[in-house]
C-alpha cells in the first residue's frame, strides 16, 4: 500500500470519527502536547496537494488534545486528556446548535498517532501532532482550535492563555478568544504569539490558535474545570469567541 493511499485512508478514519461523539474516561505533573517539537522530525512531514478537501466549508475543526497514552498534565487522580475531551464534545454541541460546521479529530481516550500510517518517524508524539496538521491541511477549516490545559510551578497562576500563529487571521481569533474568556475566570489575560514554538501552529495552514482553558496545578481552576455546568460555561464562551471571529472577518471581506 502507497503513502498517498495510507494517508487517505487515515485521514477518512478520523472524519468518520469526528461525527461520533461518546464519553470521556472519568500521577506527578506531565508535559502539556502543546510541547515544543523536534526541529530535526519536522522534514518529514509530507507536502499536501488536496485540490479537494475531503469535507468542505467546515467552520471549526476541534482538535482535541493528549489522549490514549499521553495523559497530558496531570494532577493526582486528574488527568488533562479528560477534561479536553469533555469540554471539546460541550464545544461541538453548542457550536452545532448555533449552527455551524463542526469537526472534532478526537471522540474518545486514544492517540492519534495510531492513526497515522504514512508519517516515517519512530517518535509517537511526532505522529500525533503531525496526524492533527495533516487533518486540518486536508479539511481547510476556516479555524483550528487545539483545547489543552495549563501547568505552572507556581500555584497561583492561574486563567485561560490563547496562543496564536504568526500571522494577523490567527491573532485575531486568539483576540476573541481570550476576550471571551477572561470575564468567566475574572482574569485580564492576553493572548501570546509562540507560533514557531509548537508543532500545531507552525504545520497548520488555516488560522490556528492553542486554548489553554485553564491550569490544573491551581485549586480554582482544577476545581472549575471539572464541574459540568463550567465545563457547558466555558464551551459557550469559545463558541462567543467564535462568533465574534466570524462576524470580524465578514465585516473585513
Amino acid at each position: 500500500m502507497n503513502r498517498r493511499l495510507m494517508k487517505t485512508k487515515a485521514v477518512l478514519f478520523l472524519l468518520l470519527m469526528a461525527g461520533m461523539l461518546v464519553s470521556p474516561t472519568s500521577s506527578a505533573q506531565g508535559r502539556s502536547a502543546a510541547s515544543p517539537d523536534s526541529d530535526f522530525e519536522s522534514f518529514l512531514l509530507p507536502e499536501i496537494r488536496a485540490d479537494h478537501p475531503a469535507i468542505a466549508n467546515v467552520d471549526v475543526l476541534l482538535d482535541v488534545g493528549h489522549g490514549g497514552i499521553d495523559s497530558g498534565t496531570v494532577y493526582g487522580d486528574v488527568l488533562e486528556k479528560d477534561i479536553n475531551l469533555a469540554i471539546a464534545q460541550k464545544t461541538y454541541e453548542t457550536l452545532r446548535k448555533r449552527g455551524y460546521c463542526v469537526l472534532l479529530n478526537r471522540s474518545g481516550d486514544y492517540a492519534l498517532s495510531s492513526e497515522n500510517l504514512w508519517l516515517r518517524s519512530r517518535s509517537r508524539h511526532v505522529k500525533d501532532l503531525a496526524q492533527r496538521s495533516h487533518l486540518a491541511n486536508e479539511v481547510k477549516p476556516k479555524m483550528l482550535l487545539s483545547l489543552h490545559i495549563n501547568s505552572a510551578r507556581r500555584s497561583g497562576k492561574r486563567g485561560p492563555l490563547i496562543i496564536h500563529q504568526k500571522n494577523e487571521q490567527s491573532k485575531q481569533l486568539a483576540i476573541a478568544l481570550q476576550t471571551a474568556l477572561n470575564p468567566l475566570y475574572g482574569t485580564t489575560e492576553e493572548p501570546v504569539m509562540m507560533g514557531k514554538k509548537y508543532y500545531i501552529l507552525r504545520h497548520t495552514k488555516v488560522p490556528a490558535v492553542i486554548v489553554e482553558m485553564g491550569f490544573l496545578t491551581n485549586a480554582q481552576d482544577r476545581a472549575m474545570l471539572q464541574k459540568q455546568d463550567m465545563q457547558w460555561s466555558i464551551a459557550a464562551k469559545i463558541a462567543d469567541g467564535v462568533k465574534q471571529y466570524m462576524s470580524q472577518q465578514q465585516q473585513q471581506q
